[in-house]
C-alpha cells in the first residue's frame, strides 16, 4: 500500500536539502509525482460543483491529478479547466492513482466513504461541513485519523479567518467574565427550499444515479431531492442545523473548549408545504459540563422563527451571542461587538492567534511541512457531533441525556438506528 505519510516526510527531507529525487508508488502513476514541497501535489477532487467548485478553486494551484462527479455535465465542466485530470463518477476510481491528497465535497450522506477510504490510504484530507451524516461516522473518522496522522482540515473555512480570532482572544482573556450562556441563531439566514415532490422521473443520463444514492436508501430519483435540496432529506442530509452548524457553532466550541454535551432538547416545526422531512423552525438546548475552572454553558441553537432573547438588545438577526457575567459579545462571520454591563468601553485585547494564510492554503502547506491546520478532523468531528445531535433530539421528540464516552443516549434506546445508520445493500464503512 502507498504510504502517503512517508512520502511526506521525504519530501520534507528533500526540501531541506536541496536534493531531487525520484518518487516511487505502488499505484499507477496517472500524472508526474512532485519531486520536493516547493512543487505540485496530487490531489483528486470528489465533487465539482456547489461547494465542490470552491473547494476545486482553492486547491487549483496544485496537479489535479482526477476529477469525480455522478454528473457528466458538471465534471466535463470542470474538466475544461484541469484538461490532464482523469475523469470518473465512482469515487473508488481515484484510488488508482499516485494521490497525496482527496478533497471531498459530496453530499454529506457520502462524505464518512470517501474520507475513510481516503484516511485508511494514509492520504491528506479536506472534506466539507459537516464531516459526516452520523455521529457513529464522526467516530469512526476520529479513530482513523488517530491511527494514521492524516493532515486534514474540515470546510468549515470561517474559521480561518480573522474576526473569529479575535472573537477567541476576547472570551479567552475573559472581556466579558465567564460564560454561562450562548445563543447561536440564524432568524436573519434563510436558505430554505420546500420540495413538492411530484411523479418520479427516470434520472437524466448524465447521472449516475446509483453511485449518488450511495449508502442511502434505495427511493425513485426525483429532482427535488437532488442537487442542493438533498440536505432537507434525512437520508442525504441534516437540514439548516448541519448546514450551518458547523460554521456559527465553531465559534462557540473554539471560544470556550467544548466538546461533547451531556443534555440536548430539541423542538421544531415544519412550517411548510412539502414533501422534504427536515424542520423549517428549530430551537435546541445544549448542556455542556464544565472544563477545569471555566463554569459549564448552556448553548441554545435557533433558526427560522425562533430567536433568542438577548437578540433584539444588541438588534441582530443572525449570530453568535456569548453572555458572560460582565458583558455581552456578539459576533458572525466579519464583526463583533462588545456591551459591558457597567456601560464601559471594552478594551481589546492584543492579538496572539496568528492570522491564517487561508483556509486551503493552510491544508495545502502542512502537507508540505507535516504541519498542523485550524480545523483538523479530531476538532471537525466533535463539533460536527454536535450538529447531529440536535437533529437526533428533534427526531425522537425528546430530550436525550449523552454518555458521549459510550455513545449512548442513556434514556433513548431508540436512538441506536440514528446515532448509527443502516446501508443499502451492498454498501458498508469497514474501519
Amino acid at each position: 500500500m502507498y504510504d502517503a505519510q512517508s512520502r511526506r516526510e521525504f519530501l520534507k527531507s528533500v526540501a531541506a536539502l536541496g536534493v531531487v529525487y525520484p518518487v516511487v508508488s505502488n499505484f499507477p502513476l496517472q500524472a508526474d509525482s512532485p519531486k520536493s514541497p516547493n512543487e505540485k501535489l496530487n490531489i483528486a477532487v470528489v465533487g465539482v460543483a456547489a461547494r465542490g467548485a470552491a473547494n476545486l478553486n482553492g486547491v487549483k494551484g496544485e496537479n489535479i491529478v482526477a476529477l469525480c462527479d455522478i454528473d457528466q455535465e458538471r465534471l466535463n465542466g470542470a474538466a475544461e479547466q484541469f484538461p490532464s485530470a482523469a475523469l470518473y463518477d465512482n469515487y473508488r476510481r481515484i484510488f488508482d492513482h499516485n494521490l497525496d491528497a482527496v478533497v471531498c465535497s459530496t453530499p454529506d450522506h457520502m462524505h464518512a466513504f470517501v474520507v475513510t477510504e481516503a484516511l485508511k490510504r494514509g492520504l491528506a484530507v479536506y472534506c466539507e461541513k459537516p464531516l459526516t451524516h452520523s455521529i457513529s461516522e464522526a467516530r469512526k473518522i476520529l479513530k482513523l485519523v488517530d491511527e494514521h496522522n492524516n493532515i486534514t482540515q474540515m470546510g468549515n473555512q470561517i474559521h480561518s479567518g480573522a474576526n473569529y480570532r479575535r472573537v477567541v482572544e476576547q472570551i479567552q482573556s475573559g472581556v466579558i467574565g465567564d460564560v454561562r450562556q450562548v445563543h447561536v441563531f440564524l432568524a436573519g439566514v434563510d436558505h430554505f427550499q420546500a420540495g413538492v415532490r411530484v411523479k418520479s422521473s427516470t434520472p437524466p443520463s448524465t447521472i449516475n444515479y446509483d453511485q449518488w444514492l450511495g449508502p442511502a436508501p434505495y427511493r425513485p430519483y426525483h429532482e427535488s431531492h437532488f442537487h442542493f435540496v438533498w440536505r432537507y432529506w434525512w437520508d442525504f442530509g441534516g437540514g439548516q442545523l448541519a448546514d450551518f452548524w458547523c460554521h456559527y457553532s465553531d465559534l462557540a466550541y473554539w471560544a470556550l473548549d467544548l466538546k461533547y454535551p451531556t443534555r440536548v432538547a430539541a423542538k421544531g416545526e415544519k412550517g411548510y408545504v412539502g414533501d422534504n422531512e427536515v424542520p423549517k423552525h428549530m430551537q435546541v438546548e445544549y448542556e455542556f459540563p464544565a472544563r477545569g475552572d471555566k463554569p459549564p454553558v448552556k448553548l441554545t441553537w435557533s433558526h427560522g422563527k425562533f430567536k433568542p432573547e438577548g437578540a433584539e438588545v444588541m438588534e441582530k438577526s443572525h449570530g453568535v451571542l456569548f453572555e458572560g457575567d460582565k458583558g455581552r459579545l456578539w459576533a458572525d462571520y466579519s464583526n463583533n461587538q462588545i456591551v459591558l454591563q457597567d456601560g464601559s468601553e471594552a478594551v481589546p485585547v492584543k492579538p496572539y492567534i496568528a492570522d491564517s494564510i487561508g483556509h486551503h492554503a493552510e491544508w495545502l502547506q502542512a502537507i508540505r511541512t507535516n504541519g498542523t491546520t485550524g480545523s483538523p478532523f479530531s476538532y471537525g468531528a466533535v463539533l460536527t457531533e454536535g450538529g447531529h445531535l440536535g437533529n437526533l433530539s428533534y427526531r425522537l421528540g425528546k430530550e436525550i441525556h449523552w454518555d458521549a464516552e459510550a455513545m449512548k443516549a442513556t434514556n433513548a434506546p431508540e436512538a441506536d438506528d440514528i446515532i448509527s445508520r443502516e446501508y443499502r445493500k451492498g454498501w458498508t464503512l469497514d474501519v
